[in-house]
């Protein structure tokens, strides 16, 4: 791996570790400084019941699971950004379709130079790809030293090799996404059931019920089950959008990469 790429894995992994922590501090200042500010609680205290109707402070009831459940809403709000950004950036300037057409095209009157300077105004996962791909083209071109198999299997390899290192930049922090689907959910069954056992406590208090206790217990099961599945969903649905969109760029990758071999083979029958 060269310096440069070494020092822009570095700067990812450095992001993707400070993300949680950082998510984490955002989530309990939010939790104890916005959601249980006592203006949300009657009397003006957090530890009377919410004001009616008043979300922030109904949220705030769901317990010591809620800043959890907020942490992972926020890393899944930050990884989605941030792989947006990213995977429009590997598509590119224009089109990838239209790229792949242009390099076709410019392979068919086999003119390699124009290819390249596409590959330079295109940019991106799968300009960088083909364009390394020519440039062995070029190379190979000029060397005497293999035969014609020789230099179709080279080219085959550098296509591998180029896709190879262009594919973990995309997939970076999926798993975590990926992840987070199962997580939240998990979180939030944990936080219903230490509602439902605070609700069932306040129940078998001998003589009347605490009623306040059994609205406290059940909402907090409500609200953990609500911000688990909703946190879940979200990384759920943008995992998905995301794998969609590397494969539509990997599949990209394989059709340039095989016109290329293709039309080496072709002008080079003989």
């Amino acid at each position: 791996m060269k310096k440069g790429e070494s020092k822009k894995l570095g700067s990812k992994l450095s992001f993707s570790s400070l993300v949680i922590p950082l998510a984490f501090v955002a989530a309990i200042f939010i939790f104890n400084f916005i959601m249980g500010s006592g203006s949300h609680f009657e009397g003006g205290n957090n530890a009377n019941p919410p004001i009616p109707g008043d979300y922030f402070g109904i949220i705030y009831k769901g317990g010591i699971i809620v800043p959890v459940l907020m942490t992972l809403l926020l890393t899944v709000i930050t990884f989605v950004i941030e792989r947006f950004i990213a995977i429009n950036k590997a598509s590119g300037k224009g089109s990838v379709s239209d790229f792949v057409h242009y390099i076709n095209q410019c392979l068919a009157k086999n003119d390699l130079n124009e290819a390249i300077a596409a590959c330079d105004k295109q940019q991106g996962s799968v300009a960088n790809v083909v364009k390394s791909v020519l440039t062995k083209y070029i190379f190979l071109e000029k060397d005497q030293t293999q035969t014609k198999d020789q230099k179709i299997a080279a080219l085959e390899k550098e296509v591998e090799e180029a896709t190879s290192l262009e594919l973990p930049s995309l997939e970076q922090n999926l798993v975590i996404l990926a992840t987070i689907t199962s997580l939240a959910t998990l979180v939030g069954l944990l936080g219903t059931v230490i509602g439902m056992i605070r609700a069932f406590a306040a129940l078998a208090n001998a003589g009347a019920p605490d009623s306040v206790a059994l609205a406290n217990g059940i909402s907090e099961a409500l609200v953990n089950t609500a911000f688990g599945i909703g946190s879940g969903a979200v990384a759920l649905v943008f995992y998905n959008f995301f794998t969609a969109k590397i494969d539509k760029l990997t599949y990209s990758i394989d059709e340039a990469g095989y016109s290329i071999v293709k039309s080496y083979a072709t002008n080079h029958a003989s």
